[in-house]
Protein backbone atom coordinates (compact mmCIF):
# COMPACT_ATOMS: atom_id res chain seq x y z
CA UNK A 1 0.00 0.00 0.00
CA UNK A 2 1.52 3.37 -1.03
CA UNK A 3 2.33 5.74 1.82
CA UNK A 4 0.39 8.46 0.01
CA UNK A 5 -2.85 6.44 -0.07
CA UNK A 6 -4.36 7.84 3.19
CA UNK A 7 -3.42 11.36 2.07
CA UNK A 8 -5.14 10.80 -1.29
CA UNK A 9 -8.37 9.58 0.30
CA UNK A 10 -8.34 12.46 2.80
CA UNK A 11 -7.93 14.85 -0.15
CA UNK A 12 -10.98 13.36 -1.86
CA UNK A 13 -13.03 13.41 1.35
CA UNK A 14 -12.15 17.08 1.82
CA UNK A 15 -12.89 17.93 -1.81
CA UNK A 16 -16.22 16.08 -1.70
CA UNK A 17 -17.28 17.87 1.49
CA UNK A 18 -16.37 21.27 0.06
CA UNK A 19 -18.24 20.60 -3.18
CA UNK A 20 -21.28 19.23 -1.34
CA UNK A 21 -21.52 22.22 1.00
CA UNK A 22 -21.41 24.49 -2.04
CA UNK A 23 -24.68 23.02 -3.36
CA UNK A 24 -26.98 24.76 -0.83
CA UNK A 25 -24.73 27.84 -0.65
CA UNK A 26 -24.61 28.44 -4.41
CA UNK A 27 -28.32 27.74 -4.64
CA UNK A 28 -29.10 30.43 -2.05
CA UNK A 29 -26.90 32.92 -3.95
CA UNK A 30 -28.69 32.29 -7.22
CA UNK A 31 -32.13 32.45 -5.59
CA UNK A 32 -31.27 35.81 -3.98
CA UNK A 33 -30.39 37.16 -7.43
CA UNK A 34 -27.62 39.47 -6.17
CA UNK A 35 -25.10 37.89 -8.54
CA UNK A 36 -25.45 36.51 -12.07
CA UNK A 37 -24.85 32.73 -12.38
CA UNK A 38 -22.29 33.21 -15.17
CA UNK A 39 -20.73 36.10 -13.25
CA UNK A 40 -20.32 33.93 -10.16
CA UNK A 41 -18.60 31.28 -12.26
CA UNK A 42 -16.25 33.85 -13.80
CA UNK A 43 -15.40 35.18 -10.32
CA UNK A 44 -14.39 31.65 -9.43
CA UNK A 45 -12.16 31.39 -12.52
CA UNK A 46 -10.43 34.76 -12.14
CA UNK A 47 -9.87 34.50 -8.39
CA UNK A 48 -8.63 30.90 -8.57
CA UNK A 49 -6.21 31.87 -11.35
CA UNK A 50 -4.80 34.72 -9.27
CA UNK A 51 -4.63 32.51 -6.18
CA UNK A 52 -2.74 29.66 -7.85
CA UNK A 53 -0.25 32.00 -9.52
CA UNK A 54 0.39 33.83 -6.24
CA UNK A 55 0.82 30.53 -4.39
CA UNK A 56 3.28 29.33 -7.05
CA UNK A 57 5.60 32.24 -6.18
CA UNK A 58 6.31 30.60 -2.81
CA UNK A 59 7.03 27.16 -4.27
CA UNK A 60 9.86 25.73 -6.39
CA UNK A 61 9.35 26.77 -10.02
CA UNK A 62 8.64 23.97 -12.49
CA UNK A 63 9.36 24.40 -16.18
CA UNK A 64 6.49 23.07 -18.29
CA UNK A 65 7.49 21.55 -21.62
CA UNK A 66 5.93 23.10 -24.73
CA UNK A 67 4.27 19.82 -25.67
CA UNK A 68 2.64 19.67 -22.23
CA UNK A 69 1.32 23.23 -22.54
CA UNK A 70 -1.09 21.98 -25.20
CA UNK A 71 -2.14 19.16 -22.86
CA UNK A 72 -2.79 21.68 -20.09
CA UNK A 73 -4.83 23.80 -22.51
CA UNK A 74 -6.99 20.79 -23.37
CA UNK A 75 -7.30 19.94 -19.66
CA UNK A 76 -8.49 23.52 -19.05
CA UNK A 77 -11.18 23.14 -21.70
CA UNK A 78 -12.39 19.86 -20.21
CA UNK A 79 -12.15 20.70 -16.52
CA UNK A 80 -12.93 24.43 -16.50
CA UNK A 81 -14.31 26.05 -19.68
CA UNK A 82 -16.53 23.20 -20.92
CA UNK A 83 -17.44 22.10 -17.40
CA UNK A 84 -18.38 25.00 -15.13
CA UNK A 85 -20.00 27.53 -17.48
CA UNK A 86 -22.22 25.16 -19.51
CA UNK A 87 -23.29 23.53 -16.24
CA UNK A 88 -24.58 26.81 -14.80
CA UNK A 89 -26.44 27.58 -18.03
CA UNK A 90 -27.81 24.05 -18.21
CA UNK A 91 -28.92 24.14 -14.57
CA UNK A 92 -30.99 27.25 -15.33
CA UNK A 93 -32.73 25.37 -18.15
CA UNK A 94 -33.58 22.11 -16.44
CA UNK A 95 -34.94 20.81 -13.15
CA UNK A 96 -32.69 20.10 -10.14
CA UNK A 97 -33.79 16.45 -10.24
CA UNK A 98 -32.81 15.92 -13.87
CA UNK A 99 -29.49 17.73 -13.41
CA UNK A 100 -28.60 15.72 -10.29
CA UNK A 101 -29.46 12.40 -11.91
CA UNK A 102 -27.44 13.22 -15.05
CA UNK A 103 -24.43 14.08 -12.88
CA UNK A 104 -24.49 10.57 -11.42
CA UNK A 105 -23.38 9.34 -14.85
CA UNK A 106 -19.94 10.87 -14.24
CA UNK A 107 -18.29 7.86 -12.50
CA UNK A 108 -19.70 5.56 -15.19
CA UNK A 109 -18.15 7.76 -17.87
CA UNK A 110 -14.86 7.82 -15.93
CA UNK A 111 -14.81 4.02 -15.74
CA UNK A 112 -15.44 3.65 -19.49
CA UNK A 113 -13.01 6.40 -20.56
CA UNK A 114 -10.30 5.08 -18.23
CA UNK A 115 -10.77 1.61 -19.76
CA UNK A 116 -10.26 3.02 -23.27
CA UNK A 117 -7.55 5.60 -22.57
CA UNK A 118 -5.59 4.09 -19.67
CA UNK A 119 -6.46 0.43 -20.30
CA UNK A 120 -7.90 0.13 -16.80
CA UNK A 121 -9.81 -3.17 -16.44
CA UNK A 122 -13.57 -3.13 -15.93
CA UNK A 123 -13.94 -5.68 -13.16
CA UNK A 124 -17.03 -7.04 -11.45
CA UNK A 125 -16.21 -5.21 -8.22
CA UNK A 126 -15.68 -1.94 -10.06
CA UNK A 127 -19.00 -2.21 -11.91
CA UNK A 128 -20.79 -3.22 -8.68
CA UNK A 129 -19.26 -0.28 -6.82
CA UNK A 130 -20.18 2.26 -9.48
CA UNK A 131 -23.76 0.96 -9.69
CA UNK A 132 -24.20 0.86 -5.90
CA UNK A 133 -22.98 4.44 -5.62
CA UNK A 134 -25.28 5.50 -8.44
CA UNK A 135 -28.27 3.91 -6.67
CA UNK A 136 -27.44 5.76 -3.47
CA UNK A 137 -27.06 9.12 -5.23
CA UNK A 138 -30.22 8.75 -7.33
CA UNK A 139 -32.22 7.64 -4.27
CA UNK A 140 -31.35 10.72 -2.22
CA UNK A 141 -31.85 13.00 -5.25
CA UNK A 142 -35.35 11.69 -5.96
CA UNK A 143 -36.50 11.90 -2.34
CA UNK A 144 -34.85 15.25 -1.56
CA UNK A 145 -35.89 17.14 -4.67
CA UNK A 146 -39.31 15.76 -5.50
CA UNK A 147 -41.04 18.99 -4.42
CA UNK A 148 -38.59 21.39 -6.07
CA UNK A 149 -39.90 23.41 -9.00
CA UNK A 150 -38.15 23.63 -12.32
CA UNK A 151 -39.04 22.80 -15.89
CA UNK A 152 -36.73 20.53 -17.84
CA UNK A 153 -35.72 21.26 -21.42
CA UNK A 154 -33.79 19.11 -23.85
CA UNK A 155 -31.24 21.91 -24.25
CA UNK A 156 -30.66 22.16 -20.50
CA UNK A 157 -30.31 18.40 -20.08
CA UNK A 158 -27.89 18.19 -23.01
CA UNK A 159 -25.71 20.92 -21.48
CA UNK A 160 -25.57 19.15 -18.11
CA UNK A 161 -24.85 15.87 -19.90
CA UNK A 162 -21.98 17.48 -21.86
CA UNK A 163 -20.41 18.95 -18.72
CA UNK A 164 -20.62 15.57 -16.99
CA UNK A 165 -18.81 13.94 -19.89
CA UNK A 166 -16.24 16.76 -19.99
CA UNK A 167 -15.37 16.44 -16.30
CA UNK A 168 -15.13 12.65 -16.53
CA UNK A 169 -12.70 13.07 -19.43
CA UNK A 170 -10.78 15.67 -17.40
CA UNK A 171 -10.20 13.24 -14.51
CA UNK A 172 -8.81 10.58 -16.85
CA UNK A 173 -6.79 13.06 -18.92
CA UNK A 174 -5.24 14.64 -15.80
CA UNK A 175 -3.97 11.35 -14.35
CA UNK A 176 -0.71 11.16 -16.38
CA UNK A 177 -0.02 14.89 -15.89
CA UNK A 178 -0.18 14.57 -12.09
CA UNK A 179 2.78 12.19 -12.26
CA UNK A 180 4.91 14.81 -14.04
CA UNK A 181 4.08 18.16 -12.42
CA UNK A 182 3.12 19.52 -9.02
CA UNK A 183 -0.48 20.33 -8.22
CA UNK A 184 -0.06 24.11 -8.09
CA UNK A 185 1.82 24.15 -11.39
CA UNK A 186 -0.99 22.21 -13.05
CA UNK A 187 -3.74 24.37 -11.59
CA UNK A 188 -2.15 27.75 -12.31
CA UNK A 189 -1.90 26.94 -16.03
CA UNK A 190 -5.25 25.17 -16.27
CA UNK A 191 -7.14 28.04 -14.66
CA UNK A 192 -5.20 30.63 -16.67
CA UNK A 193 -6.18 28.93 -19.93
CA UNK A 194 -9.73 28.37 -18.70
CA UNK A 195 -10.10 32.04 -17.77
CA UNK A 196 -8.59 33.34 -21.01
CA UNK A 197 -10.94 31.21 -23.13
CA UNK A 198 -14.10 32.35 -21.30
CA UNK A 199 -13.51 35.86 -19.91
CA UNK A 200 -13.83 37.72 -23.26
CA UNK A 201 -17.38 36.36 -23.64
CA UNK A 202 -18.56 36.62 -20.03
CA UNK A 203 -16.87 39.58 -18.32
CA UNK A 204 -20.04 41.71 -18.50
CA UNK A 205 -21.82 39.34 -16.10
CA UNK A 206 -19.34 39.92 -13.26
CA UNK A 207 -21.23 42.10 -10.80
CA UNK A 208 -22.70 42.07 -7.31
CA UNK A 209 -25.77 44.22 -6.67
CA UNK A 210 -25.10 47.12 -4.22
CA UNK A 211 -27.89 45.98 -1.89
CA UNK A 212 -26.34 42.53 -1.45
CA UNK A 213 -26.14 41.40 2.17
CA UNK A 214 -23.10 40.32 4.15
CA UNK A 215 -24.40 36.75 3.89
CA UNK A 216 -24.22 37.00 0.11
CA UNK A 217 -20.60 38.13 0.24
CA UNK A 218 -19.73 35.30 2.62
CA UNK A 219 -21.42 32.82 0.28
CA UNK A 220 -19.47 34.16 -2.70
CA UNK A 221 -16.25 33.96 -0.68
CA UNK A 222 -16.94 30.31 0.18
CA UNK A 223 -17.80 29.44 -3.43
CA UNK A 224 -14.60 31.06 -4.68
CA UNK A 225 -12.17 29.84 -2.01
CA UNK A 226 -13.71 26.63 -0.67
CA UNK A 227 -15.58 25.20 -3.64
CA UNK A 228 -13.09 26.28 -6.32
CA UNK A 229 -9.55 27.01 -5.12
CA UNK A 230 -9.35 24.30 -2.45
CA UNK A 231 -11.34 21.63 -4.28
CA UNK A 232 -9.35 21.95 -7.51
CA UNK A 233 -6.20 21.88 -5.40
CA UNK A 234 -7.21 18.65 -3.65
CA UNK A 235 -8.40 16.60 -6.65
CA UNK A 236 -4.97 16.42 -8.39
CA UNK A 237 -3.42 15.47 -5.04
CA UNK A 238 -5.76 12.48 -4.97
CA UNK A 239 -5.19 11.66 -8.67
CA UNK A 240 -1.46 11.26 -8.05
CA UNK A 241 -2.25 8.06 -6.12
CA UNK A 242 -5.84 7.03 -6.80
CA UNK A 243 -7.29 5.74 -10.05
CA UNK A 244 -9.68 8.12 -11.87
CA UNK A 245 -12.59 5.74 -11.26
CA UNK A 246 -12.05 5.89 -7.50
CA UNK A 247 -11.89 9.69 -7.62
CA UNK A 248 -15.03 9.82 -9.76
CA UNK A 249 -16.98 7.51 -7.46
CA UNK A 250 -16.51 9.95 -4.57
CA UNK A 251 -18.83 12.32 -6.48
CA UNK A 252 -21.74 10.10 -5.48
CA UNK A 253 -21.37 11.35 -1.91
CA UNK A 254 -22.05 14.99 -2.83
CA UNK A 255 -25.87 14.89 -3.00
CA UNK A 256 -25.97 12.65 0.09
CA UNK A 257 -23.85 15.09 2.13
CA UNK A 258 -25.85 18.04 0.82
CA UNK A 259 -29.03 16.29 1.96
CA UNK A 260 -27.69 15.81 5.50
CA UNK A 261 -26.57 19.47 5.60
CA UNK A 262 -30.09 20.54 4.58
CA UNK A 263 -31.41 18.30 7.35
CA UNK A 264 -29.20 19.99 9.97
CA UNK A 265 -30.23 23.44 8.73
CA UNK A 266 -33.90 22.54 8.98
CA UNK A 267 -34.36 22.69 5.21
CA UNK A 268 -35.30 19.02 4.96
CA UNK A 269 -36.85 16.26 7.06
CA UNK A 270 -35.26 12.99 8.11
CA UNK A 271 -36.44 9.97 6.12
CA UNK A 272 -35.35 6.38 5.58
CA UNK A 273 -33.69 7.15 2.23
CA UNK A 274 -30.87 9.23 3.77
CA UNK A 275 -29.05 6.54 5.80
CA UNK A 276 -29.74 3.96 3.07
CA UNK A 277 -28.27 6.29 0.44
CA UNK A 278 -25.22 6.94 2.61
CA UNK A 279 -24.60 3.20 3.09
CA UNK A 280 -24.97 2.54 -0.66
CA UNK A 281 -22.47 5.28 -1.51
CA UNK A 282 -19.96 4.07 1.09
CA UNK A 283 -20.33 0.49 -0.19
CA UNK A 284 -19.91 1.72 -3.77
CA UNK A 285 -16.69 3.60 -3.03
CA UNK A 286 -15.38 0.61 -1.03
CA UNK A 287 -15.99 -1.85 -3.89
CA UNK A 288 -14.30 0.45 -6.42
CA UNK A 289 -11.28 0.82 -4.11
CA UNK A 290 -11.08 -2.99 -3.77
CA UNK A 291 -11.28 -3.51 -7.55
CA UNK A 292 -8.05 -4.45 -9.29
CA UNK A 293 -6.03 -1.85 -11.15
CA UNK A 294 -4.32 -2.43 -14.48
CA UNK A 295 -0.97 -2.84 -12.71
CA UNK A 296 -2.41 -5.52 -10.42
CA UNK A 297 -3.96 -7.42 -13.33
CA UNK A 298 -0.68 -7.32 -15.30
CA UNK A 299 1.28 -8.43 -12.24
CA UNK A 300 -1.05 -11.41 -11.73
CA UNK A 301 -0.74 -12.39 -15.40
CA UNK A 302 3.04 -12.15 -15.21
CA UNK A 303 3.06 -14.32 -12.07
CA UNK A 304 0.87 -16.92 -13.72
CA UNK A 305 3.14 -16.99 -16.77
CA UNK A 306 6.16 -17.57 -14.57
CA UNK A 307 4.42 -20.38 -12.72
CA UNK A 308 3.42 -22.05 -15.98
Amino acid sequence: MPKTLPKAHLAMIGSTLLFALNIPIAKSLLVAGDVHPVGLTMMRFVTATAGFWMLSLFLPQERVRKADQLKLFLAALLGVSLNQLPFIIGLNNTSPVDASIIITLSPIFVMLIAAMALKEPITTKKVAGVLLGACGAVLVVLFSHHNQPGASTLWGNLLVFSTTLAYASYLVYMKPLTATYGTVTLMKWIFLYGTLTTLPFCYQYIYILPEASATTYLGILYTIVGATFLTYLLVPVALKTLRPTVVGTYNYAQPVIASFVALMLGQDRFSWDKPVSLLLVIAGVYFVILSKSRAQVLAEKAKQSMNN
